[in-house]
């Protein structure tokens, strides 16, 4: 059975194909005005992820200031030291 309701739980990720994996993450204002654009097509409690070379010395901007509600973490997730970093400047 599916209806509006299975789209409840849905998540959006905002990940530029340019910054996966060539660490070169996008800017933090360019991601705070690329999710604003989003939020006003999607319901107020729907949750947005940025990916694309997420690393512990730009994770907690994306948190803090972007307006993102989690990352996605790719390589970085190998180094567990550097990892427990990314997951600490979420808090």
């Amino acid at each position: 059975m599916s209806g509006i309701d299975d789209f409840k739980n849905i998540n959006i990720a905002y990940e530029p194909v340019w910054a996966i994996g060539t660490g070169n993450n996008c800017s933090v204002e360019d991601t705070k005005e690329a999710i604003n654009f989003i939020r006003k097509f999607i319901k107020p409690d729907t949750r947005i992820l940025y990916g694309g070379s997420v690393k512990s010395q730009n994770s907690g901007d994306y948190i803090k200031n972007a307006g993102v509600n989690g990352l996605l973490v790719g390589g970085a997730s190998l180094n567990p030291e550097e990892f427990v970093k990314i997951v600490k400047s979420a808090e």
